[in-house]
């Protein structure tokens, strides 16, 4: 296991193949600014780069997975100039993106609130498991903001019907209604969170890095379009070219042979050292 800490506000756990980044402002309940934000751009932009890791989870210290925008940060922004305002937005724009398009398997750990900014964390990650206990909003309204930069995310999420209601509302969300809106994939005790986070990175490590990689990239390039001969086309392209690699050879090869394919044993052997 290796621990790297970027600051002491964010920790980076990689040990058998999976790198857990953990956001660790506990006081302020995890709630983002410009200093975090960039952090876990960078360490989201240093995991995407690593061969060792496979999958990410994002995670929070505390009682809160992540309150959104910290008051202090926003109180500052209400005085910058729209260029200020600008690079700052991009920042949690940038950050957003390196979740969501990383070519890692996220997932989303969620205890606790996820409020604003931490909802849109939470949409941006591939897979997402909360606690029953976990709270959930787009809150911006409330501040006389719109949730602008996480909307992509969390539209994609539980769809546009649904958002027109919560991005105007504010209401919270239970975790049974975000498992009903398609915000988050499963709910479980709060004490059987790290399980169902564990067995979700069992299954995942079964699949090849390299594909689930590009079946990331095959989601982004079909979704909500539609099925014309281009896409078809692109879609023959995509699977001759996977059948083509080194990784799917080794894993017809592990099928037929009934081993583990080498992708499976590399990571045991990372987790044994």
């Amino acid at each position: 296991m290796s621990v790297q800490r970027l600051s002491p506000q964010l920790e980076v756990i990689c040990e058998g193949g999976v790198a857990t980044v953990w956001m660790n402002r506990p006081d302020a309940h995890n709630a983002f600014d410009e200093n975090l934000i960039g952090e876990i751009t960078q360490a989201m932009t240093d995991l995407a780069d690593d061969p060792a890791v496979s999958v990410i989870v994002l995670a929070g210290r505390g009682r809160s997975f992540s309150a959104g925008g910290d008051l202090g940060w926003m109180r500052r922004a209400a005085s910058f100039t729209y260029e200020q305002n600008m690079a700052d937005a991009r920042g949690l724009a940038n950050m957003l993106r390196a979740v969501a398009n990383s070519p890692k398997t996220t997932i989303a750990r969620v205890h606790g609130a996820a409020l604003g900014g931490g909802m849109g964390l939470v949409a941006a990650c591939d897979i997402a498991v909360a606690s029953s206990a976990a709270v959930f909003a787009t809150s911006e309204v409330k501040f006389g903001l719109i949730p602008a930069t996480i909307g992509p995310y969390v539209m994609r999420a539980i769809g546009e019907r649904q958002a027109l209601r919560y991005f105007q509302t504010a209401e919270r969300i239970d975790a049974e209604k975000a498992l009903q809106l398609g915000l988050v994939h499963e709910v479980v005790a709060p004490d059987q969170i790290d399980a169902k986070v564990n067995e979700l990175i069992a299954a995942l490590k079964i699949g090849g890095p390299g594909a689930r990689a590009a079946s990331k990239e095959l989601i982004r390039a079909i979704a909500n379009q539609p099925i014309s001969p281009e896409l078809i086309e692109d879609t023959a392209h995509r699977i001759a070219s996977a059948r083509a690699t080194d990784e799917a050879r080794e894993g017809i090869d592990a099928f037929f042979n009934k081993r583990p394919a080498a992708w499976i044993a590399l990571t045991e052997n990372t987790s044994n050292e």
